[in-house]
């Protein structure tokens, strides 16, 4: 505790494989702090964690039956806020990006710049980032549109289907209230059922998993759209859906260009 001085927090990603994804700049920010906060999703991440840093506290202990993730985020941003306010220098640390599908990591920045304090906000290597080279997608190639799966089913999207859709969080598919921590067939088979107004049921999509340790592989099972509501899924799988119609060319526009260029 810096008495006196106002408290310094510094939000970093852990990435996703244990000890190899997160960045120098934010296990620096780990081991220099009085204190380190950390939402992971493993126990050998905590663990690894706590080595670095002996004072410890693992947010995980905010997930309570019954309680939704909303109030559970926002009692984790509260918990990590009252030490900074008392004037510590203070590490939170989220398991990936924490950026990316995190809202807990946002609002402490948002809140803690609202105060005045010092804040620092660092990336690690993301399920997103790790999908690219996994499956071999470039996301430069034909396209790539993300949506969280409830978002998708609330909302009216347009989708490109010659581009790959990737949709976050399918096995928690309409949980309006923020409450499930396992998949429910009969949401996952409405989502489904939006996909295949967009795709044919016997198209290939693959269902993602990032590797987390060292040792394991990352999974990556193919099944077909019609069949996803009967597909295995935990809370962090991701559906990856291929193209499922060729890019159009837009001639118009390249005659433009061609005038333009001087080469019509």
């Amino acid at each position: 505790m810096h008495k006196g001085k106002p408290g310094q927090l510094s939000v970093v990603g852990t990435g996703m494989m244990l000890g190899a994804h997160i960045t120098p700049i934010a296990k620096s920010y780990v081991e220099e702090a009085d204190i380190v906060f950390a939402s992971v999703s493993h126990s050998a991440t905590e663990t690894w964690l706590s080595s670095l840093n002996s004072n410890f506290v693992s947010l995980q202990q905010h997930y309570g039956e019954g309680r939704s993730r909303e109030e559970t985020y926002q009692l984790m941003v509260n918990t990590v806020l009252e030490a900074v306010r008392l004037g510590k220098r203070v590490c939170a640390a989220f398991y990936g990006h924490p950026g990316v599908f995190a809202w807990a990591p946002h609002e402490l920045v948002r809140a803690a710049k609202a105060d005045n304090l010092n804040v620092v906000f660092e990336p690690g290597i993301s399920a997103e980032d790790c999908l690219y080279t996994d499956l071999g997608i470039d996301p430069g190639e034909v396209g790539c549109q993300h949506f969280a799966a409830s978002q998708f089913m609330y909302h009216q999207r347009q989708v490109d289907s010659s581009a790959y859709l990737v949709i976050w969080q399918p096995a928690m598919a309409g949980d309006l209230a923020m409450t499930r921590f396992e998949p429910d067939s009969r949401y996952i088979a409405l989502l489904a059922e939006l996909l295949m107004e967009i795709y044919p049921a016997d198209h290939q999509v693959l269902l993602y998993e990032a590797a987390t340790l060292p040792f394991a592989d990352p999974r990556a099972d193919r099944v077909h759209l019609g069949e996803l509501a009967s597909a295995e899924m935990a809370m962090h799988t991701t559906l990856v859906i291929p193209p499922s119609e060729k890019l159009k060319r837009n001639h118009k526009m390249i005659e433009r260009i061609k005038a333009i260029a001087g080469t019509a």
